[in-house]
């Protein structure tokens, strides 16, 4: 005997709605932990820390790298922000060791 339908929509309908849920919240929490990094190297690199710097620039580029594993970004999308980063950090450490100079 055929089951009986416990509702009027498909079971494969609400797995898959169920599953766009949890993925929309690991995407998200990536996205913001990549931001609030991003972020952070930036304040390190404008206040001329570059012992910090190094360190919160390996924290980035691995939340960036996780996120991409994760299907959360693009690789080729993580890999243009990290290049962009880095670039924008080195040149204001040499902005800074300039100004000390």
């Amino acid at each position: 005997m055929a089951k009986a339908k416990k509702s009027q929509r498909h079971a494969s309908a609400l797995k898959a709605h169920r599953q766009s849920v949890k993925h929309n919240e690991r995407n998200r929490d990536a996205k913001k932990r990549i931001r609030l990094a991003m972020r952070a190297v930036t304040d390190a690199a404008s206040a001329k820390d570059t012992t910090k710097l190094s360190e919160l620039l390996a924290g980035a580029s691995a939340a960036l790298d996780k996120a991409a594993k994760s299907g959360a970004l693009h690789w080729k999308t993580a890999a243009r922000k990290k290049s962009r980063l880095a670039k924008r950090a080195s040149q204001m450490s040499l902005a800074g060791a300039a100004a000390k100079a």
